[in-house]
């Protein structure tokens, strides 16, 4: 057998990856990590992740993925005492890669594995999902061999916040969707359409405009208040459903949304439909679907997902939602905080029709995002392997 086929039949392993996260509720960093355990899967691989728990533990192991209940991502002293009970599970389990998702469980992570003598240590990766606020405490986040960008912006916000980061380890991987799940001719089940009518007749014969997102300020819920009573002094037919969330800790923010709708007449204009498991139902009836974050995002997963079902979107121009719609949907972009302008678009979109999205091709696709992901972790253990290698023949 020829040196490169041996190479080839070692990278070929099983391998044994850990995923570290605070818990498994929902949100993007979660569905992430669901993600690449199913690739793993898939491909013949073991999958192990450590968090609280939650709702979607249920789905990981259904997957043939495996769940270690351990509360790391809790903001207290106590924590720490986690990191030799992961340093043992690493050496116990012989881990091949140990993928860092968070800040909190990445510094038990980090802390476990640095205490691991080198040559028995797994392979370490992290994952950048957002703009934190540069820190020692957020450096964390790009400790790994390998760290992964999700967007060329975080990329940039890597390289300007953490210069001594060799740009070599940096590694941009858009996050995907399912082409299957998300494509311009999906249609809702007309029973469903008729379930949500009848349960919001309010939105009947309306102009839909939806906003994604948790509750928060970073979301842009005020903006959207004041863009609906644009909308509606220009005499557009408009109603606005607010799809997400509502954090314990957010309530004062939400109460203060509340009180803007009710001040500015707007009960019957907008409604809040909580967190939905629906959500691409409720994009794929929506006249446009909008994104006005007041930060730059990492990537905005529901961007792409309203585009891949053919919807318009208007989002402001900036973070990954730019990115997305200055390839996909350039007349989807707009400045920055610029209501007005929002209003502008929306109204003329409205009177001669948004323009055609369902032609544009989405390249953010979920099965290149877990290849991409894999081909990563075995580029390392490969690397890894030729290291060992030379010193086996020094």
């Amino acid at each position: 057998m020829r040196e490169d086929e041996q190479g080839a039949e070692r990278v070929a392993r099983r391998l044994i990856v850990v995923q570290m996260l605070p818990a498994l509720d929902g949100g993007g960093v979660e569905r992430g990590t669901l993600e690449i355990a199913e690739a793993l899967v898939r491909a013949g691989h073991r999958a192990i992740v450590i968090s609280e728990g939650g709702r979607l533990v249920e789905e990981l192991e259904a997957l043939g993925a495996e769940h270690v209940s351990l509360p790391i991502g809790r903001k207290a002293l106590t924590t720490l005492r986690y990191i030799p009970i992961v340093r043992r599970l690493l050496r116990a389990e012989q881990v091949d890669i140990l993928h860092l998702r968070s800040r909190l469980p990445a510094w038990i992570g980090y802390l476990a594995w640095k205490g691991m003598p080198r040559a028995s240590r797994p392979h370490l990766v992290t994952t950048v999902h957002g703009a934190y606020s540069p820190s020692w405490y957020s450096a964390v986040m790009t400790k790994g061999e390998r760290v992964i960008a999700v967007s060329d912006s975080i990329v940039e916000y890597i390289r300007t916040n953490y210069p001594k980061v060799d740009p070599k380890r940096i590694v941009r991987i858009y996050r995907g969707i399912d082409p299957a799940h998300y494509y311009p001719g999906f249609r809702p089940d007309p029973a469903w359409v008729e379930r949500f009518f009848t349960e919001n007749p309010q939105a009947t014969d309306r102009w839909l405009l939806t906003l994604p997102g948790r509750i928060t300020q970073i979301k842009g819920q005020m903006d959207l208040i004041e863009i609906v009573a644009g909308l509606k002094v220009r005499g557009v037919p408009v109603h606005a459903l607010l799809v997400g969330g509502v954090h314990p800790r957010r309530q004062d923010y939400w109460h203060r949304v509340q009180a803007a709708i009710e001040e500015k007449g707007l009960a019957n204009d907008i409604t809040w439909l909580g967190p939905r498991s629906d959500l691409r139902e409720i994009m794929a009836i929506s006249d446009v679907v909008l994104s006005l974050t007041q930060k730059p995002e990492s990537f905005g997963r529901t961007v792409t997902e309203a585009l891949a079902l053919g919807r318009p979107v208007l989002g402001y121009d900036h973070g990954g939602v730019g990115e997305q719609l200055a390839v996909v949907f350039p007349a989807g972009r707009i400045p920055w905080g610029d209501v007005a302008g929002v209003t502008r678009v929306l109204s003329t979109w409205n009177e001669e029709g948004a323009p055609d999205t369902s032609r544009e091709c989405v390249p953010y696709t979920l099965r290149r995002m877990q290849d991409e992901t894999l081909d990563l972790y075995l580029g390392l253990v490969a690397e890894g392997l030729e290291v060992d290698d030379r010193r086996a023949k020094a």
